[in-house]
């Protein structure tokens, strides 16, 4: 059985640490530097903002929908990098960018908080051959999340 409290406290105390980071950040780092996948500081913190967004479509959709879920997995076939292009993250206002990174992972915690516990098995198609349940989305997302800061953190570390 998932313990929620335990993955809400690592997330909240993500934010805690990263929010006062990343609002510190300058305009030169969040926009010049790049990863290996080509993201600027700005595009990552955009690629988590929608891979929160889209978590939290897929956990509500799964403790309703027939199980498995067909959803669209919005990081196939590049299109995480379509969805940074066509939202502009390198050009959106960075304050405005973090409030929203930060409230999106707050309102996570709040939906896995109040996830049905008997729908914890329900699976979502990830891909050809590949099912995930709703507790491994949950379970597996701040390791996701971690990832990613730990990205902006080597372009950080690394100007």
């Amino acid at each position: 059985m998932m313990e929620t409290a335990a993955i809400n406290n690592e997330i909240l105390s993500l934010i805690k640490d990263w929010e006062p980071r990343l609002t510190s950040l300058q305009n030169e780092t969040i926009t010049n530097y790049r990863n290996s996948q080509n993201r600027t500081v700005k595009q990552i913190l955009g690629h988590l903002i929608d891979s929160t967004s889209n978590n939290i479509h897929r956990i509500v959709h799964l403790q309703y929908q027939q199980s498995p879920l067909t959803f669209p997995n919005y990081a196939t076939f590049g299109n995480n990098d379509r969805w940074i292009a066509i939202q502009n993250y390198q050009n959106e206002d960075w304050n405005n960018m973090i409030q929203l990174w930060k409230f999106s992972l707050i309102h996570f915690c709040h939906v896995i908080n109040n996830a049905d516990k008997s729908k914890l098995d329900s699976e979502w198609i990830a891909g050809a051959d590949k099912k995930i349940t709703l507790e491994t989305m949950i379970v597996d997302f701040p390791e996701h999340l971690k990832l990613h800061l730990d990205e902006i953190n080597e372009l950080i570390n690394n100007k």
